[in-house]
């Protein structure tokens, strides 16, 4: 049987506003406080696992054993079936400038544009479907861990489309959609995408 998280305080692994922000949201209806890692200065560790399941255990291992406290965290990203299943957990770095591509930092729509120069150099017929995977890890201070996976499928367009998502969202039609993430309202992403599905079973098997 899997362990049950208690009322009280949650530590998520993550240094960004946003991310904190809407877990809290989802999590609110539970009882649960969530605070950051970034608030209470803990350090983000490096993301070294292959997969995603291993970079979301990296992250909550590590909160839960500098906090005390039981710590929740998240990897997410991008594959398409035509590349192996790329980018994948190397989502983001993909998005990294190189030192030829100006200012550091994360440029979405070059790495929306390597996906696409990959998919179009395997010849127009080239399948484009695609899915995005979000993996949801519980980890408590004495060691004990759950994983939560949640998926969403669809296939990739070009150009990117939309301004209400951020990622690869503007080039990602969900299945039985017509639109990208990107010109779905938010609260109807929400509802269908891979982090609502993880969520969805987090809180079935927490506190089903």
């Amino acid at each position: 049987m899997t362990r049950r998280l208690g009322s009280g305080k949650l530590v998520i692994a993550t240094h960004n506003a946003g991310k904190l922000k809407e877990i809290s949201a989802l999590l609110a209806p539970h009882g649960l406080d969530c605070i950051s890692a970034g608030s209470l200065g803990l350090p983000e560790p490096a993301e070294t696992g292959r997969t995603f399941v291993d970079n979301a255990l990296i992250k909550a291992r590590a909160a839960a054993e500098a906090s005390g406290l039981v710590a929740l965290a998240d990897d997410s990203g991008l594959s398409v079936a035509a590349l192996g299943g790329r980018p994948g957990v190397y989502t983001a770095d993909w998005a990294e400038r190189q030192w030829f591509e100006g200012e550091p930092g994360r440029d979405w729509f070059m790495a929306m544009g390597k996906v696409e120069g990959m998919l179009q150099a395997q010849g127009p017929d080239t399948p484009r479907d695609a899915w995005f995977s979000c993996v949801l890890a519980l980890a408590w201070p004495d060691g004990e861990t759950a994983v939560y996976e949640g998926r969403a499928d669809g296939m990739l367009t070009w150009p990117p489309r939309g301004t209400l998502g951020f990622g690869y969202d503007p080039v990602f039609v969900p299945a039985g959609r017509s639109e990208t993430f990107a010109e779905i309202d938010p609260q109807e992403k929400h509802r269908i995408s891979h982090r609502a599905d993880a969520f969805a079973k987090l809180v079935a098997d927490q506190f089903g």
